[in-house]
């Protein structure tokens, strides 16, 4: 690429950056969700709960998001990313106030479904709004500064709101997240409207296949532990809902996932390789909390800061992704990603009982600059395979399939950990060390598949 067309690219997106920084303000909401991992016992503690029903604020949430991304990504590209963002933050904002305010749990459930509903809006167009407001040729640093954004989230949850729960209650992860919604949706309007292009159909039978089956399969993951009757059942339901989909899919003349593109076997690869390594990566926050926990005088608001390190290195690797993307294939750019992912884990593996902190959080930057390297060359991988008008698609593939990992995760490493936690005053620290070492050996498996494949 030729010299002043690198400094176009440079250029550019900082002389038309606040419309990037509108849609970055909608998206925070969604990764600062990771603050009511925080705010599980002040939560039991106001509503009298027994601790195994906390899992359905994690439940109502994540399956609604999940289910509906898809869904949400094609009528953003039948209606424009503009509407369905500002639905997105709209909806958000009102689901923010509902949960801050719920006189019950039961209505709390409620309010938190309304805001996965929000969540999927918002994160189904996000990317593909991001990218539509600048020139294709931009579309690897655009993705690279959006997926940057929501890093920036994803550090601010535990960090800054262990602080706010501490002070205002509960309610502080919800009420204080409503004025970054609703000024997100204020700014939303003053983004370009786009040109409105032919009327298509939506496929509503397949939308509603396609939601019924991740949200059987979602249930089916959380039964897993422990298995009973009802796994199976989930786990057959979810099975006959995709089969039915892809049949709906197949017939339909405007589909929601036009299944032609998997066809192509790297496309396949990456999107599971995407699910793989964000289900190794949700070790951090699943299990770091509980080791944070067993440290004597270490406070709420400094066991967030730990584990916002993570995100952090993220957000150092994303901008460096979007430069490496302009002389480095994205497939490689994954590769090296997939490398520090890996050993990062490993090194939170290394972490003792007693001295394991400064050795938790290098690791934990490194395996962030792996997960930012790997998303952004997975983003512009997906959406150069998608066709342009079908980018509301690409960019709620690359989220859905991060959330499937992400649950996932969430089930079988606490299996994983479960079973290898011994009895005794070391016990904790066994299962801790051989989980992640169990998950740093997952992104090891997809880099070992891909070399042998000779793709790269």
């Amino acid at each position: 690429m030729r010299a002043d067309k690198r400094r176009d690219l440079d250029v550019a997106p900082k002389a038309a950056i606040w419309p990037l920084l509108i849609v970055g303000l909608g998206t925070l909401v969604v990764p600062l969700d990771s603050a009511v991992n925080i705010d599980f016992p002040a939560i039991v503690v106001h509503f009298g709960l027994p601790i195994p029903m906390i899992q359905w604020i994690v439940i109502s949430y994540v399956l609604t998001q999940t289910s509906l991304m898809l869904s949400f990504g094609r009528i953003g590209d039948m209606l424009g990313y503009r509407r369905v963002f500002l639905c997105g933050t709209a909806i958000s904002t009102l689901a923010f106030i509902a949960c801050a305010l719920s006189p019950t749990y039961a209505a709390l459930l409620v309010a938190r479904v309304a805001q996965g509903i929000g969540a999927g809006l918002i994160l189904s167009c996000g990317p593909a709004l991001a990218t539509s407001l600048f020139p294709e040729a931009m579309r690897t640093q655009v993705l690279a500064r959006y997926m940057m954004m929501f890093a920036v989230g994803s550090a601010l949850g535990p960090s800054v709101f262990g602080s706010l729960v501490e002070r205002f209650g509960w309610s502080a992860v919800f009420g204080f997240r409503a004025p970054i919604a609703a000024a997100a949706f204020l700014l939303a309007w003053r983004l370009p409207r786009p040109v409105r292009g032919e009327r298509e159909p939506f496929d509503a039978a397949g939308g509603l296949l396609l939601a019924l089956a991740l949200s059987f399969m979602l249930l089916a993951l959380n039964r897993l532990r422990p298995p009973g009757p009802e796994t199976a059942v989930f786990a057959g339901l979810a099975v006959a809902g995709f089969v039915l989909f892809y049949r709906q899919e197949r017939r339909a003349p405007k589909p929601i996932i036009d299944f032609s593109t998997f066809r192509n076997a790297d496309f396949t690869v990456i999107n599971v390789s995407n699910a793989l390594i964000n289900l190794s990566a949700f070790s951090i926050m699943l299990l770091a909390p509980f080791y944070l926990s067993r440290i004597p005088g270490l406070s709420l608001p400094a066991a967030g800061l730990v584990l916002a390190a993570s995100p952090v290195g993220t957000i150092l690797a994303a901008p460096m992704a979007g430069r490496l993307a302009r002389g480095h294939k994205p497939r490689l750019i994954a590769l090296v990603g997939s490398a520090l992912s890996g050993a990062g884990l490993f090194g939170i593996s290394l972490s003792d009982a007693t001295s394991g902190i400064p050795i938790l959080v290098l690791s934990m930057v490194i395996q962030g600059v792996g997960i930012g390297l790997f998303q952004v060359a997975y983003f512009d991988i997906v959406t150069a395979a998608i066709p342009a008008r079908n980018r509301g698609v690409a960019g709620a593939l690359g989220m859905a399939t991060r959330s499937i990992g992400t649950v996932t995760g969430a089930t079988v490493l606490m299996l994983i950990f479960q079973g290898l936690q011994a009895s005794g005053p070391n016990g904790f620290m066994q299962g801790f060390q051989i989980t992640f070492r169990i998950a740093a050996a997952i992104p090891a498996a997809v880099i070992l598949f891909d070399l042998r494949r000779g793709r790269w």
